[in-house]
């Protein structure tokens, strides 16, 4: 049954990250990513890892995508948004929400039958935040640190290019 689920969440992923590349407009491009890292998520609570789950929810749908939106608001993209959206692709529209309540209902009603998959846990206990970090800032300390300074020179970006502006 988890495979399953992980089946029904990857392709849901999958679909998304395709939509942010092929759409046009960058609204519902940042609206699919946002759906992408929802379902990374999902997946991430599938393999015992809420912590990771959370992070993600946080970080990349809470703040990344914020981001987006800004720097998507900054930028002269008022042409796109006044094309109406729910013409063309009602069909798909509703597809998508049938899918994800779907979805809902049933990690909803199967999910406390679910046991931790052999593969990830030898001793049976959950990991611990405590090996997480370490894990992190041990192991991946230079991919942290990278992905720290791109996020930091982005938001120096932003501010250069509101300052600018406003000048």
């Amino acid at each position: 049954m988890e495979q399953a689920f992980f089946l029904l969440l990857a392709v849901v992923a999958i679909v998304s990250g395709l939509t942010v590349v092929v759409t046009r407009s960058p609204i519902h491009s940042a609206l699919a990513l946002m759906v992408c890292f929802v379902q990374v998520a999902a997946i991430f609570l599938l393999l015992r890892a809420p912590l990771l789950a959370v992070i993600q929810i946080f970080v990349y749908v809470g703040a990344i995508i914020i981001l987006f939106l800004f720097v998507i608001m900054m930028l002269d993209v008022r042409k796109e948004a006044r094309t109406p959206f729910l013409k063309k692709w009602i069909a798909m529209a509703i597809a998508i929400v049938a899918l994800l309540t779907g979805e809902m209902f049933a990690l909803l009603l199967i999910g406390a039958q679910w046991q931790a998959p052999a593969f990830m846990l030898q001793s049976g206990e959950m990991s611990s935040v405590r090996d997480l970090s370490i894990t992190l800032f041990t192991d991946f300390l230079f991919p942290f640190e990278v992905a720290s300074v791109i996020l930091l020179v982005a938001l120096v970006g932003a501010i250069i290019l509101t300052r600018q502006e406003a000048e």
